[in-house]
């Protein structure tokens, strides 16, 4: 009777151990499941990038007096954005009465003032029209790509480029297909060279 009890004791402490880690597992698996939703996405450097300058502009509108709400703003406000932003520019612009304006390595320093670099702002500004419309901005009404914009920064593009004697130049986009082609017209003019040399090679017929 002992024995029996025992043995009754024995199973009933043992499936109760096993119900117990059979908890254990499904709690550890939920918790896991759920930190691995919690886990923040890594971003490309041009996305956290691009979250960065949407932050810094939308913090200058609300430091203006008065405030700027995000969804107010117009190309006007995104002009003065990039003229403030020349204050903490790295790029030396050679003003008109320079004696090394158009140069571009002068010998010696002047008391021109910093810009920001013109790629830069175009950088800039194609990252900022980017988010506009991921924050649901329309791209009818993106007034980063305003067309007062665009003119902006080619004055800019042209004049840093007189004032630092570096002119600009468009990069030309190689044609994939143009180059597949002229590739296979030299393999086939090598075929042919190589066949034509090997039948002047071989000896007429007797």
């Amino acid at each position: 009777m002992i024995a029996d009890i025992s043995f009754d004791g024995g199973e009933g402490i043992a499936a109760s151990q096993s119900g117990t880690n059979l908890q254990q597992q499904q709690q550890q698996q939920l918790l896991q499941h759920h930190h691995q939703h919690q886990q923040p996405v890594t971003l490309s450097r041009y996305e956290s990038q691009k979250r960065r300058d949407w932050n810094t502009f939308g913090q200058y509108l609300r430091n203006q007096r008065p405030p700027v709400a995000i969804s107010q703003f117009t190309a006007s406000h995104v002009l003065e954005f990039l003229r403030y932003l020349d204050q903490f520019g790295k790029t030396k612009v050679h003003l008109h009465g320079c004696g090394y304006f158009g140069q571009p390595e002068p010998p010696r320093p002047c008391t021109c003032p910093l810009r920001q670099a013109w790629g830069s702002l175009d950088a800039l500004i194609g990252r900022l029209r980017a988010a506009y419309e991921e924050n649901g901005g329309l791209p009818e009404a993106n007034p980063f790509a305003s067309g007062v914009i665009r003119v902006y920064l080619r004055e800019v593009r042209e004049s840093q480029a007189k004032a630092r004697g570096i002119p600009y130049r468009k990069k030309k986009r190689k044609h994939r297909g143009n180059s597949n082609l002229n590739s296979s017209c030299s393999n086939t003019s090598a075929r042919d060279a190589e066949a034509s040399g090997s039948s002047s090679n071989r000896s007429p017929a007797q």
